[in-house]
């Protein structure tokens, strides 16, 4: 089976992006993980696959995949690539698009820049909705992970979300760290694990263990969690530049549960290919 791609990234985190609006491959998770290994295959963090949309007024469904195959909820460097995907395709013709993602519709808008401004929704403490196996919400929860103990924020951003705050993240041994929460029981679904350094109230330098890839360049969804839990433990403002290993994510959020968190991003087509599975 051949199967065509287009290889994107955002500040490095990068996707293989199939077109499954006119007709589906249907792949397994062991040809998903196959098309994602960086050296049998294309190579990416995550694959994103388009699909006709269901809602009213949306240009297209899309999915998230792992580089392992299993299936992720949501991905803000993603779905800034598939903005610029259909775009380039000419597909949408003004600056702004609605999407379909798993918890309804998603508004991007494209900047003068080129980036791409993102409605990630509203962040979600609630234990029930992160998951995280705690009888009540908390701002601060504490585990024993690795051999140390951790104070740590829970979010939910569409995906789950921890968030660890440090003083100095480069030194931090985040694949060790962020893989034993993976298989804690306080995680039920597992968990990305983020690595917070607060320069200022409007700059931090952040990294991401993410579940079924591992440390990645960058995450948007990460990005956001941060922002969520430094303004729940009021350490940021409402604008913050979170600079990642490959580059920097504006964040929007005033505070209030009631409204959404915005990114603001680049998002890149690197090459266009097709692999035979």
């Amino acid at each position: 089976m051949l199967i065509p791609f287009t290889k994107m990234h955002g500040l490095g985190n990068d996707f293989v992006l199939l077109d499954e609006r006119a007709s589906s491959f249907r792949l397994s998770p062991a040809q998903l993980a196959r098309l994602a290994d960086r050296r049998y295959g294309v190579g990416c963090d995550q694959v994103l696959v388009l699909e006709p949309s269901s809602l009213p007024h949306t240009e297209a469904r899309y999915r998230v995949f792992n580089a392992d195959g299993s299936s992720a909820e949501h991905c803000g460097n993603g779905i800034r690539c598939v903005a610029r995907y259909l775009r380039d395709a000419g597909d949408i013709s003004g600056d702004s698009l609605l999407l379909e993602i798993d918890s309804g519709a998603c508004e991007l808008a494209f900047e003068a820049d080129d980036s791409v401004r993102v409605d990630m929704g509203r962040p979600s403490f609630a234990p029930d909705e992160i998951p995280i196996a705690a009888d009540e919400q908390q701002e601060r929860y504490e585990l024993t992970v690795a051999g140390s103990n951790y104070e740590f924020g829970c979010v939910s951003m569409g995906n789950p979300h921890a968030i660890i705050v440090v003083d100095d993240v480069m030194s931090v041994d985040v694949s060790r760290i962020g893989s034993a929460c993976q298989t804690h029981r306080f995680f039920p679904a597992k968990i990305n694990v983020g690595f917070m350094q607060v320069i200022d109230r409007s700059r931090v330098k952040l990294r991401v263990y993410e579940r079924g890839v591992g440390e990645t360049l960058a995450c948007g969804t990460g990005a956001c969690a941060a922002m969520a839990i430094g303004r729940l433990w009021r350490r940021l403002d409402g604008a913050v530049d979170i600079a990642l290993p490959g580059g920097v994510l504006r964040i929007e959020w005033p505070g209030t549960r009631e409204d959404s968190i915005m990114m603001t991003g680049p998002a890149e087509h690197v090459f266009e290919g097709i692999m035979e599975l």
